[in-house]
């Protein structure tokens, strides 16, 4: 069965993109604004509309440029930051000197702070500390003089820049920690799915061999031994298995990246199918099955996992009780869950057994059935008594189950 891959994008910095790209806009507006409301104050108005009419152009025709990390190259950058510098420059040539003197704004006003940051979200707080030093240095020599409120401005313009620098690396530091979690769940989860499957087929008939070669004696036997020893080496394999290695890749454009395997797709996009002929399979002559009379609708995935899991509990009671021992299956479809109950007669299970199989790598519970409820937001009970036999309650709520089907 094909199989997907799912690729999930985080990217905390891409609305401080969007953000940019409407500040951008809204100052251009802002300081041809000032401009017109003080047109006649100017000696050299005629300098400062060529500029208007280049910045204008520029903010439009640059707008791609800053939607994302990748379009904001580093010659955009520097070009970007030359326009605003050479504005500020401007000033003393377009404005009258009493104005500057008197802090009159520069010709770019607020939309230089769009350069600095621009610089911050792309590269962090050491290219803003840059990027805002140009500035300052270039707001200084247009005043004259480092005044006041010129200082007051470039500070502000500093601290907020790189504030926002360092914001923007903490958020992808934590964007690729965070896909670093969610890669190792997934791989994880896969290896629990790989390891139920191998649990039910191969860890069991390397446990058949080894008890049949053991009761046939002379060469079977030495064939059992070598089965017990690979079901050992498989379970160990299986139960302490590592992880695969981090791939996270670190996309300046789209942010942290996550490719995660799927289940095969006829399992999640099918439609709902009846788990009742599925746990039909199941009913012998020492087995017997109690279903309702109309079909129990579940998601393909949950169906097949619930199944297994059912599975997987009548072959603990064949190895553990016998062959022969009677079990019983109840399917119920609830209001608010479908239940299905596994119970047979044996002798039930000592108190820290489970514990201590699962340190063995003995999985059986820990993952062909509870693993298998948990990956569908189901829950697996275990209850026994010693002398009472066990019975394992497997619940799908039907709020999971609705999910599932929907997905």
């Amino acid at each position: 069965m094909a199989r997907r891959e799912r690729v999930m994008r985080m990217s905390v910095e891409q609305p401080l993109w969007r953000a940019l790209t409407a500040y951008r806009v809204l100052t251009l507006c802002y300081a041809i604004g000032l401009f017109v409301t003080a047109y006649d104050e100017f000696p050299r108005p005629w300098v400062a509309v060529a500029y208007y009419v280049v910045l204008a152009a520029w903010t439009l025709a640059t707008l791609p440029r800053v939607s994302g990390a990748a379009a904001c190259t580093k010659p955009f950058l520097t070009a970007d930051l030359t326009v605003a510098l050479v504005g500020v420059l401007l000033t003393r040539v377009a404005d009258d000197v009493s104005r500057i003197e008197a802090g009159g704004p520069t010709l770019p006003s607020i939309w230089t702070a769009g350069s600095v940051l621009a610089f911050a979200i792309k590269g962090g707080w050491r290219w803003a500390a840059f990027a805002s030093t140009l500035v300052a240095v270039a707001n200084i020599a247009e005043r004259g003089a480092p005044t006041r409120d010129t200082v007051h401005n470039v500070i502000l313009v500093w601290v907020a820049s790189i504030a926002i620098g360092y914001v923007v690396e903490v958020a992808r530091a934590s964007e690729r920690t965070l896909a670093r979690a969610l890669e190792i769940e997934a791989a994880t989860r896969e290896r629990e799915r790989l390891a139920r499957d191998i649990h039910d087929g191969v860890l069991q008939v390397l446990a058949m061999v080894q008890r049949r070669g053991a009761v046939l004696g002379g060469e079977a036997a030495e064939l059992g031994r070598l089965a017990g020893e690979q079901e050992v080496a498989l379970r160990s394999l299986v139960s302490g298995g590592l992880v695969p290695v981090s791939r996270v890749s670190e996309d300046a454009a789209l942010g942290a990246v996550v490719r995660a395997v799927d289940e095969p797709e006829d399992d999640t996009d099918g439609d709902p199918v009846d788990l009742r002929p599925l746990l039909a399979r199941y009913a012998r002559a020492h087995v017997t099955l109690s279903e309702p009379g109309a079909p129990v609708p579940l998601a393909p995935a949950a169906a097949r996992e619930l199944a297994g899991a059912v599975g997987a509990a009548l072959d603990n009671v064949t190895r553990h009780v016998g062959e022969s021992a009677r079990a019983w299956i109840l399917l119920e479809d609830e209001p608010d869950a479908v239940i299905v109950t596994v119970r047979d007669e044996g002798p039930g299970i000592p108190e820290g057994r489970l514990a201590q199989a699962e340190g063995e790598g003995r999985l059986g519970v820990a993952l062909s059935i509870r693993g298998r409820l948990r990956d569908i937001g189901g829950t697996a009970e275990l209850i026994s008594v010693p002398g009472q036999g066990t019975e394992v309650e497997l619940r799908v709520p039907k709020a999971a189950r609705e999910a599932a089907e929907t997905r």
